[in-house]
């Protein structure tokens, strides 16, 4: 038996199981769906121990026959994730076993892993296996999380059936026209809270979480902007929501509310767009596409990641729901260039009135001719470029009156048959 140094056995077998991991998730996988970037992740790792295993067996005179129990669990966590869980609600449903089931197998692995006698037991066995007990501790503080906020936090508004799901709706205000206010992309209708308030002194404001988001509940598959505009309609069909609308779409939310208008124009009587993503995005904005690759990937990673209770250090106030939101944002990124060349099939809007609201602080290459083209889906426009940074629209106080003052100019024009 030829008895090569079982360290570098150890050493070698767990680096490759990382690398490989890692860079399956971040290569040819990138931006996949949940389960499968931690199913391939475990199937990795379930292979670096297994190798561990044959090759101590075979090169070396300490045998790590024990190394066969995380290879065992790892691997069949995998597989199951790649077989049965095309969802996240699959995973879900799961959060109440695997933590514990993970923390059994690595309290037996560290009592077997004494036959290790090297220093890579206490330099790297030890501390990997207290890494895999971090993660089952955090996987089960986040279930028990969710668990708790569900019966603690009760969703504002309404949720709606619109087919295979619930929607939450929120409206508040009274009078005509019913403004309708669509999230950009990974936002909840929580940040709106500003803006809704100061424009319900007018009029009906309403607002929604898309599928997965908030208080929604998620889609059963990833939806493009067609599907999210058909969301829409029979949200505010069967939420008794009145007519005529007036949409208002900040940043990627604007995409939905052209698709919305192109499909059911009867509905619309006016739209506002704030700081709207050009449906032009990929052919010209030079730095989008590599932006959008890159994003792609990471967001990819965030529903596998939240779901291990690492949100809860970012965003302890509002992490009940992370891995569903996570989820979310990546599957809508996932759908953005369909949704984007949907939004293109729409380029006019007639004579109603519309408010193009355009944040010229840190605009990037090719923004602002592409907001001025925007202002031009309707002959009765106006266009305000406003000192201020994209999210600042939405979030800072000052310039969301700005945004507040463009959508009452819309209701009033709607409501009185005048021109901006």
């Amino acid at each position: 038996m030829t008895n090569h140094h079982i360290g570098r056995v150890v050493i070698g077998c767990l680096t490759a199981g990382l690398v490989v991991g890692l860079g399956l998730v971040l290569g040819p996988l990138g931006g996949a769906q949940e389960h499968v970037i931690t199913g391939t992740v475990l199937l990795a790792f379930a292979s670096s121990w297994a190798l561990l295993a044959t090759l101590s067996l075979l090169w070396t005179d300490q045998p790590q026959r024990w190394a066969v129990m995380p290879a065992a669990f790892m691997g069949l966590a995998g597989a199951g994730l790649l077989t049965f869980a095309p969802s996240g609600t699959a995973i879900d449903a799961v959060g109440w076993v695997w933590p514990p089931l993970l923390l059994a197998v690595i309290a037996v692995t560290v009592v077997r892993a004494r036959d290790l006698h090297s220093r890579t037991r206490s330099w790297v066995v030890y501390p990997l296996l207290g890494v895999y007990a971090l993660c089952a501790f955090g996987g089960g503080y986040q279930t028990i999380r969710e668990s708790i906020d569900r019966r603690m936090y009760v969703a504002p508004g309404q949720l709606v059936d619109v087919g295979g799901h619930r929607l939450h709706l929120n409206c508040v205000g009274s009078g005509t026209p019913t403004v309708i206010l669509e999230s950009g992309l990974g936002e909840t209708a929580a940040y709106w809270a500003s803006i809704s308030t100061a424009v319900a002194h007018d009029t009906q404001v309403c607002v929604y979480d898309r599928a997965g988001r908030g208080w929604s509940d998620p889609a059963s598959a990833p939806q493009d902007g067609v599907a999210v505009a058909t969301d829409l309609h029979i949200l505010l069909d069967r939420g008794h929501v009145p007519g005529p609308l007036v949409l208002v779409g900040h940043s990627s939310g604007t995409l939905y509310v052209r698709i919305f208008a192109g499909r059911y124009p009867e509905q619309v009587a006016g739209m506002v767009l704030l700081d709207g993503q050009p449906a032009e995005a990929f052919e010209r904005l030079p730095t989008f596409p590599a932006f959008y690759d890159g994003f792609r990937r990471v967001s990819a990673l965030l529903p596998s990641v939240a779901r291990l209770g690492v949100g809860q250090l970012v965003f302890p106030a509002n992490a009940g729901s992370l891995p569903a939101n996570a989820r979310s944002l990546r599957n809508e990124f996932a759908e953005l260039p369909t949704s984007l060349a949907q939004a293109r099939s729409f380029q006019n809007l007639g004579d109603r009135p519309l408010v193009v609201v355009t944040a010229a602080l840190d605009a990037q290459a090719g923004w602002l001719p592409l907001q001025d083209e925007m202002a031009t889906l309707s002959t009765n426009s106006s266009h305000r470029v406003v000192p201020y940074t994209h999210d600042a629209l939405i979030t800072d106080q000052t310039a969301a009156q700005t945004s507040s003052q463009a959508i009452r100019d819309v209701v009033h024009a709607v409501r009185f048959g005048t021109t901006l």
